[in-house]
């Protein structure tokens, strides 16, 4: 009998130690991304201790990870009522408070872990500063009080320094970040990430070939440890977009390190949806079609394929499937619907409105593609800055009423990158959309907005001359003489400063100019009008209509 208990407790002390190894190596797996592995390890020593909270809570943050919050709750809930780690997911279901808007009752719940905690326990204030880092509308000042208290009670405990990096990070205190990561890894060089997030502070400044250099020690560490490959990724990416010139080649080495870092975690449902983000982000779409083909194939009801499938149909030129696909995902409540969906099937409204010749366009589809992106606008501002190469490219197939409807969406955003030239071609596209019209035709109200769409750009460049032209001319349409004459005297002025080179590059422009004052004081001011007429025919002796007006004038 006496040896049996001394065997039991064997058994027992292996079973606990296997069970802490399990643990182990599933973080470790969760660390390198290889989410589906981790899952697995964690399921099975579940299996073989059926009371383990910390298993339990590891499986829920990484099915809360992967958007799979019905099934984090689950494992958080069940391991509520573990013996063993219960108080971890007390920490989860407070991250779903976080993430649904309730922080009163996240505070409550974290509140409840920490009084609980030892002198030296520090592993439950890592998981709640993660809480608060890891949703939608993080708060990095949260958690790095948490980890200071947490870094006081254990200074030299590698892994919090190594969240408090992370903390600093989202916190742009890029100084603090660094001094995190790099103390984490002198305490423990096996942190990998703490030595390649050395790089990423890199990235984040913007200084590319030097955080390629970080990587590539790295990767000279540890060539197999997936996110590094990701990182490499997103950085050659950002170098595309940031330098022009180097934008074929890098976007190249970003789908390609993309590949490796996929073959080093995982071909799962979540995982590909990672990869076809990054696609979109790289816009090749035309892999996207591949990968949202296969990821169908995996799960033919997840609603959000139905979003790659959308984007990269738009994209690659079936207008039909993606306004079906995308009308089917933003049609139900209950899809995380981002700006980009209304964008995409906006675009694909507003392309579809136009008619196989290219010389019509159906009101009605074009009025339902603008309905559409104004959802995106609302919902992210910053889109705007997408529009200015999709309405010169309808300026450019003289589509006015697309291009002026497009602009006037982008004009909306004073501060988009292209907010100037936007206002340019929104005045532009609404000018040459109603110059010629008797008044009674025009669309008064937008030329309207035309006008104060120049005044815009005329307020930021008060020396672009053509921004005067263009405002001269709306008047001009609408009628507004005095403003007209005022306004093309205003470029005139511009014009005859740069001098006589400047002036016989615009002949046309600046006998426009003449012509139209000279008319404007025609019937008031006969002396005016013939000097106006006269400056017209110094630069161009045979012009006619300044001629036969002087006839008229004698």
């Amino acid at each position: 009998m006496k040896n049996y208990k001394i065997l039991s407790l064997v058994f027992l002390t292996a079973a606990v130690t296997g069970n802490a190894q399990d643990i182990d190596q599933a973080k470790k797996a969760i660390d390198a991304e290889q989410y589906e592995k981790a899952k697995t390890m964690l399921k099975n020593s579940i299996q073989a201790k059926a009371d383990n909270g910390k298993a339990d809570f590891l499986l829920g943050s990484i099915y809360l990870k992967q958007s799979l919050e019905d099934s984090a709750k689950i494992y958080f809930q069940k391991g509520l009522t573990a013996t063993d780690g219960a108080r971890f997911n007390t920490i989860g279901l407070g991250q779903m408070d976080l993430e649904n808007g309730n922080a009163v009752a996240a505070q409550s719940k974290f509140d409840q872990v920490i009084k609980q905690l030892k002198k030296r326990d520090v592993e439950e204030y890592l998981y709640i500063a993660q809480a608060y880092m890891n949703n939608s509308k993080p708060d990095y000042k949260a958690a790095i009080n948490l980890l200071t208290k947490a870094q006081l009670a254990n200074p030299n405990d590698a892994n919090v320094k190594l969240i408090l990096g992370d903390a600093y990070y989202g916190d742009k205190s890029q100084n603090d970040a660094y001094v995190s990561y790099r103390d984490a890894y002198a305490i423990d060089n096996t942190l990998i990430r703490a030595k390649m997030q050395l790089g990423v502070l890199l990235k984040g400044a913007k200084a590319y070939v030097e955080a390629i250099k970080a990587y590539d020690e790295v990767l000279a560490l540890n060539p197999n440890y997936g996110p590094l490959y990701r990182e490499y990724a997103e950085t050659y990416y950002l170098w595309a977009n940031n330098k022009p010139s180097t934008y074929t080649e890098n976007i190249a080495k970003a789908l390609s390190n993309y590949e490796k870092y996929m073959s080093l975690t995982d071909y799962s449902l979540p995982s590909r949806m990672r990869h076809a983000d990054f696609l979109i982000l790289a816009k090749d779409y035309k892999a996207l079609e591949l990968e949202a083909n296969a990821m169908q194939k995996l799960d033919k009801v997840n609603p959000r394929i139905l979003r790659y499938l959308g984007y990269s149909a738009y994209q690659n030129g079936n207008f039909d499937a993606a306004i079906k696909a995308l009308t089917d995902f933003t049609s139900s409540s209950t899809n995380k619907i981002i700006a980009a969906d209304y964008y995409n099937l906006g675009l694909a409204k507003v392309t579809k409105s136009v008619s196989l010749d290219g010389k019509t366009v159906d009101p009605a589809m074009l009025t339902l593609g603008i309905t559409d992106l104004k959802k995106a606008l609302e919902m992210d501002i910053v889109m705007t800055n997408g529009l200015n190469e999709v309405g010169k490219k309808y300026f450019a197939l003289k589509l006015y009423d697309i291009s002026s409807s497009l602009f006037e969406l982008a004009i909306t955003n004073p501060n988009s990158r292209n907010n100037l030239e936007d206002n340019v071609y929104y005045g532009l596209s609404v000018l040459t959309e109603n110059r010629g019209k008797e008044l009674k035709d025009v669309n008064v109200i937008a030329l309207q907005n035309a006008d104060r769409a120049m005044d815009t750009v005329i307020t930021a460049t008060p020396n672009y001359q053509e921004a005067y032209l263009y405002k001269a001319r709306i008047n001009s349409t609408l009628e507004k003489d005095d403003v007209m004459a005022d306004t093309y005297q205003k470029y005139l002025d511009i014009v005859i400063a740069k001098g006589e080179e400047e002036i016989n590059k615009n002949k046309t422009k600046v006998t426009e100019a003449y012509n139209s004052i000279a008319a404007f004081y025609a019937n008031t001011d006969k002396a005016k009008a013939k000097d106006y007429f006269g400056k017209t025919l110094a630069i161009d002796p045979t012009n006619v209509y300044a001629t036969e007006s002087l006839k008229k004038l004698k």
